[in-house]
């Protein structure tokens, strides 16, 4: 059955509480996308904490509803909820669709080096080499799934570290996309710690999913763990935080490489991290920086 599609173009004052509105009179979903995206005021919301955070300046809402809505009912309904007018909208219909084979085409495998990709459940993996690294992920809720720069960059960092016999450190593990690559590159063991449970509920699905062992851990419990390696692809503003910790768990020349650092805050983090660790800009990617050295 087709879908009714309304979109708008809003504020960012008034974006979240007009969504919020539509989902009210009986919206199916809203998503929220930057209007001016592709336009030179297209803007970059990263979301980092401590940073100014919220939607674009100018939004555009695309609500899907049931296929026989008034669209000039419910968008009157939306705006007498919130007391304004109610702002020009444009209505569609959307033929139906597989949309879980529409949303599963949006993730092919992604190939980090000629040796690692990245491979979700519905695809085969193209690289069958004896020395090949496929990663099988699929999308969900933790961050990691290789399509952003922070996470290929340390996937790639670790490809050229990782040895026999190594102790892995993943501090902010997400999917635990890392700890995994690790223990495919041969690591002896790998912890993969996070602040949200959640993430690691999805870190031991996707271990068991790649025939890995790891050792689990959230940051509300005392971590009994030294690594040769460790690897942190969280933000600036925490990893400026973390470390004199991050220096705690990582042996004297052991190796450290931190990313989620945009290229602008690589210095402000070599210069926090100077009386731990000799760092330096390993590499970067589309405005990412990842940056890796020695402890001390």
């Amino acid at each position: 059955m087709p879908l009714a599609s309304i979109t708008i173009l809003l504020e960012r004052d008034c974006a979240d509480a007009f969504g919020d509105a539509l989902i009210h009179t009986g919206a199916l979903s809203v998503s929220v996308a930057d209007a001016d995206e592709g336009t030179a005021l297209e803007q970059a919301l990263f979301g980092e904490p401590g940073a100014d955070g919220g939607l674009w300046n100018r939004c555009e809402l695309t609500a899907l509803f049931p296929e026989n809505v008034d669209s000039r009912q419910v968008m009157g309904q939306a705006a007498a909820m919130l007391d304004m007018a109610v702002p020009d909208f444009t209505s569609s219909l959307v033929e139906e669709q597989d949309w879980v084979k529409q949303n599963q085409s949006q993730f092919p495998p992604i190939m980090i080096t000629p040796r690692m990709t990245i491979v979700p459940t519905w695809h085969i993996a193209a690289n069958t080499s004896p020395d090949a690294i496929n990663i099988s992920l699929d999308p969900g809720a933790a961050f990691g799934t290789g399509s952003h720069p922070t996470t290929r960059l340390c996937l790639q960092w670790l490809e050229t570290q990782v040895a026999s016999g190594n102790r892995v450190l993943d501090y902010g593990t997400g999917s635990g996309i890392l700890a995994i690559a690790a223990m495919k590159l041969g690591a002896a063991e790998a912890c993969a710690v996070d602040i949200d449970v959640a993430a690691i509920v999805a870190a031991r699905f996707n271990a068991l999913q790649n025939q890995v062992s790891l050792r689990l851990a959230t940051t509300d419990l005392p971590l009994d763990y030294v690594a040769d390696i460790t690897v942190a692809n969280i933000l600036a503003n925490p990893l400026k935080i973390l470390a004199p910790l991050l220096a705690g768990h990582t042996v004297t020349g052991g190796r450290l490489v931190l990313a989620g650092i945009l290229d602008e805050q690589a210095d402000d983090i070599i210069a926090i991290y100077r009386p731990y660790f000799d760092l330096a800009v390993w590499r970067q990617q589309d405005g990412w920086s990842a940056i890796a050295g020695i402890r001390l």
